[in-house]
């Protein structure tokens, strides 16, 4: 995964009415923390900010006051309306150090013919993998399975450097039997006058 760098600059001024003016000016106020150090409040360019954040679990280098950090998002608040990115928390990490990240999970495959349904019963794997090295996504194959088949989180191959975090035994994906409805009185009454 590449590296995004961004510039940083040190925030000063606190609460709603300075959160309006720094997002007025096409900025997103931020706090970075982790490694037990004070939590330093940032704001990030807006429009460079968002394009990085379409990649779950980028890695960010910013450059704060000539100072390098790099930093992986925690929390991300969105406008509920507009959907502009209204604050960020970010995490501190170092080069080789392990993270704790849910990473997507994506099928593949046909399921065994006759109408079965495949249900996500969790959409994301918790992995703990290296900050430099954190994979995108897991692919898992469904082909073939039959109502009434389950894919555990132990049973899903992890991308080279990740271990599983999360509970082994956990149901990620099963499959289903697709259900028929059954005729309402109003419809077979329909039926019955045709």
């Amino acid at each position: 995964m590449a590296e995004v760098k961004l510039a940083a600059q040190v925030r000063t001024e606190f609460g709603k009415g300075a959160a309006r003016r720094t997002r007025r000016a096409n900025l997103v106020p931020a706090v970075i923390y982790g490694h037990g150090a004070e939590p330093v409040h940032v704001t990030l360019p807006g429009h460079e900010l968002m394009m990085a954040l379409k990649t779950a679990n980028v890695l960010i280098g910013l450059e704060i006051d000539g100072k390098d950090a790099l930093v992986i998002p925690k929390a991300v608040q969105r406008n509920p309306l507009k959907g502009d990115i209204e604050h960020v928390d970010l995490l501190t990490v170092k080069r080789g150090e392990k993270v704790n990240v849910e990473i997507a999970v994506h099928v593949e495959g046909d399921l065994a013919p006759g109408g079965n349904l495949l249900e996500y019963v969790q959409n994301t794997l918790l992995v703990e993998a290296e900050a430099t090295h954190i994979p995108e996504s897991v692919t898992v194959s469904v082909a073939g399975l039959d109502a009434g088949a389950s894919v555990l989180a132990k049973d899903i191959p992890l991308p080279k450097g990740s271990v599983l975090a999360g509970d082994e035994d956990a149901v990620v994906l099963q499959v289903v039997a697709a259900q028929a409805e059954e005729p309402t009185a109003e419809a077979e009454a329909e039926g019955a006058e045709a």
